[in-house]
């Protein structure tokens, strides 16, 4: 598997709401492909963003920094979630207390419907 397969990205509209699913291996060699589709989710400017981490195997701490840097560039202007719903995600944003800086969900509905109700 080369790089670029060892991660996939799909982004999708709900409500206004950006939700960036992602799968794979978030680390070092795949977080340029992760932050490009987050670039590309907030060019339409949406009123949240949701990160479904739900299928990825492994999260990195690029990945994590992805993460906080994603949250510090829209947390004025739009709603943040991500969703984690396995050790391999929540465990290291748990772990380095992430979870205290943006909004950490088990499933992408919950994060919807988190997101919806915060950005009205």
């Amino acid at each position: 598997m080369s790089d670029q397969d060892a991660i996939a990205t799909a982004l999708a509209y709900q409500d206004g709401i950006a939700v960036l699913t992602v799968g794979g291996d978030v680390d070092l060699a795949t977080v340029p492909a992760l932050e490009a589709a987050i670039d590309e989710a907030l060019a339409l400017k949406p009123a949240g963003l949701v990160i479904d981490l739900s299928n990825v195997a492994f999260l990195a701490s690029a990945g994590l920094q992805a993460l906080v840097a994603t949250h510090n560039n829209i947390s004025e202007s739009a709603q943040f979630a991500v969703v984690a719903n396995s050790a391999s995600t929540s465990r290291p944003i748990q772990l380095t207390g992430l979870d205290q800086i943006f909004e950490l969900y088990p499933t992408l509905d919950e994060a919807l419907t988190a997101v919806k109700k915060n950005s009205k």
